[in-house]
């Protein structure tokens, strides 16, 4: 079970984006990376073809699992994650800073 999935709110720890707040739209488990909606945002340059125009793309880049936090249901603010077993014996995770589960 992963601690960061898709559709996760979570906060950047570190780099350009400091701070600020996303949504996760994928994550790659082999890389260690997770792309996140509006976060490492790059420009691409597209060529014009038949089916698609061309100028400047842009789009989000992968940042590393390390360098974002899961934002706690609660007040938003980063947390670590933790797993522990409910009562029917279902493996759920929780937000260390608040102890709420997360949804999931």
């Amino acid at each position: 079970m992963q601690k960061i999935r898709k559709g996760d709110k979570v906060v950047v720890l570190s780099g350009k984006d400091k701070g600020r707040s996303g949504e996760v739209l994928s994550v790659q488990p082999k890389e260690d990376t997770a792309l996140v909606r509006g976060i490492n945002m790059i420009v691409r340059h597209q060529r014009q073809s038949q089916t698609q125009e061309g100028g400047l793309i842009r789009k989000e880049a992968p940042i590393h699992l390390s360098n974002i936090a899961l934002a706690d249901p609660k007040d938003g603010k980063p947390t670590r994650v933790g797993f522990k077993f409910e009562k029917d014996g279902k493996k759920v995770r929780f937000a260390k800073r608040s102890g709420e589960t997360i949804n999931g």
